[in-house]
């Protein structure tokens, strides 16, 4: 049985995802809403599956990589250029990523399925039909950022939070932000 999975992403009011491989904010709680998103599963016995490139996950800080609780899965052309940890899956496409937890032992324990960046790897997500949904924070102020969240298809539609999910406006060092879910309706 194919799974769908779905997009989380923070983005400011540019489009703007990250600067120099790094987040262009310092939100502590909201990746704290993250953390808490992807791993949350109604199975105990279970766990959840982050996809991301290559720049996102040597992106995130060594003493946080891979991310804890959950089956790390890069997406590089080029694996035998880089290390990895053992846990971590490498794959060459998103298509393969998903073809893996579909077909193999890898997939067997995964309740959920999350795309977690960067902009190739969200626009490839946005354009499957297996891309339930988009957990989308809108950061609200433009930042400097050399990576962009890409055009959400038009058949992505804002749906109600789920109940764990602020619908008012957070605030944080003088930054507000807002949790948003987008549901693809085709």
């Amino acid at each position: 049985m194919a799974k769908k999975f779905s997009c989380i992403v923070a983005v400011c009011e540019n489009r703007g995802i990250g600067i120099k491989g790094d987040l262009p904010w310092k939100l502590k709680q909201e990746l704290k809403y993250f953390s808490r998103t992807t791993k949350k599963v109604e199975d105990a016995n279970k766990r959840n599956a982050v996809i991301m490139g290559r720049k996102t996950y040597f992106g995130v800080p060594e003493s946080k990589r891979p991310l804890p609780d959950r089956l790390n899965i890069v997406l590089t052309r080029n694996s035998s250029a880089y290390t990895f940890p053992p846990d971590v899956l490498v794959c060459g496409s998103l298509q393969e990523a998903l073809d893996k937890l579909d077909t193999t032992s890898y997939g067997m324990d995964i309740e959920n399925i999350w795309v977690v960046g960067g902009n190739s790897v969200y626009k490839e997500a946005m354009e499957s039909d297996r891309c339930y949904r988009v957990y989308l924070t809108e950061v609200k102020q433009r930042f400097d950022c050399d990576a962009f969240f890409p055009e959400m298809p038009k058949t992505f539609v804002v749906v109600e939070n789920d109940a764990d999910i602020p619908t008012d406006v957070q605030e944080e060092n003088g930054i507000q932000y807002e949790y948003k879910i987008y549901e693809n309706k085709i």
